[in-house]
């Protein structure tokens, strides 16, 4: 620093050149964000669209829709039947679900209550599974 510099000078000077220094945000000019400026394709900054949607384009007319539908449900209907000449009920598929339910909310449980204990000893989860005999993939 000479004589003529003050020590704002200098900041202002290194401000952009610096990799330490982080500018002000009212310093910065704001402008569009690109995510690749240099991309020459339009699509690249185009808004986002989501898979879920379907193009109305590409919708079957109302009577192949209802052709379509129809078909799935004898397909249904015929694995239903499978099922149950197989010996399912729907009384134990519906048990099932319930005890999955049941299962999965007491599994929460454990893995937060795992977790607590794994941050009040300053250790991970993974560490705890082997001290309590417990398996990973479970």
């Amino acid at each position: 620093m000479n004589a003529e510099q003050s020590p704002g000078d200098i900041v202002d000077q290194n401000k952009f050149t610096d990799p330490n220094l982080t500018p002000i945000a009212s310093e910065l000019k704001r402008g569009p964000l690109k995510r690749t400026p240099s991309s020459k394709l339009n699509k690249v900054h185009s808004n986002f669209k989501s898979p879920g949607h379907v193009n109305k384009t590409c919708k079957l007319s109302l009577g192949e829709e209802v052709e379509d539908l129809e078909k799935k449900q004898m397909q249904l209907d015929a694995e239903i039947a499978q099922l149950e000449l197989e010996g399912c009920k729907m009384e134990e598929l519906n048990n099932h679900i319930d005890m999955l339910h049941e299962y999965n909310d007491i599994k929460d449980i454990g893995q937060s209550l795992l977790g607590r204990i794994a941050a009040l000893r300053g250790t991970t989860t993974r560490d705890l599974y082997g001290h309590f005999g417990l398996d990973l993939e479970d």
